[in-house]
């Protein structure tokens, strides 16, 4: 009886259990379809406000230029005024490259610290311009980091460092502290 008891428990658990968790393909249907909706709209939100916000930034990469052209009068320019050469590499398809150069343009601690120590250049990388050459001779530090990033060439022109910028960041911007630190270290040594 004991036995008989227990089998007919477990035989209506188990019937119990499974009316209870099963989910017809409709309710999981219906139930992806309303997360995916709410993913949507948040998804396109933000892609609007990042495209709102990237047409009023200027836009100082220029896919035209001839980058080694550039790059080897700032070497000339550089060593008549013992200044380092800072080479923020990425395009203006680039949000993060956009608020960079904002930052440092509209920052004026920033601004002075960079025009009294560096001569600054945007180094294109875009689908009309890709520089391969002039990347390659840096090592390709945008395969490795992404955009931007940042070669520093002494008033020589050998590089000295390559910095990513992630670590430069704060929330939706760039860290005044690590920025300015970042400026300062490779200042050039008098």
């Amino acid at each position: 009886m004991k036995k008989l008891s227990i089998t007919a428990f477990l035989i209506v658990s188990t019937f119990v259990f499974s009316q209870e968790t099963k989910i017809t393909p409709d309710a999981k249907n219906s139930r992806d379809k309303a997360l995916l909706v709410k993913t949507d709209h948040a998804e396109l939100d933000a892609k609007k406000k990042a495209a709102e916000e990237k047409a009023k930034l200027p836009k100082p990469y220029d896919p035209k230029a001839d980058a080694q052209k550039d790059i080897d009068k700032l070497v000339a320019q550089a060593k008549k005024e013992n200044k380092n050469i800072m080479i923020q590499a990425g395009g203006n398809w680039c949000i993060w490259c956009l608020r960079f150069n904002q930052f440092v343009q509209t920052t004026p601690e920033l601004k002075q610290l960079v025009d009294k120590n560096y001569l600054y250049y945007h180094l294109n990388f875009s689908p009309d311009n890709k520089n391969e050459k002039v990347f390659a001779q840096y090592g390709n530090p945008g395969d490795k980091f992404g955009y931007p990033v940042f070669i520093i060439l002494d008033k020589n022109g050998k590089m000295i460092h390559v910095q990513q910028s992630d670590v430069l960041e704060q929330d939706k911007g760039y860290s005044l502290e690590k920025v300015k630190e970042f400026f300062n270290q490779w200042t050039p040594k008098s």
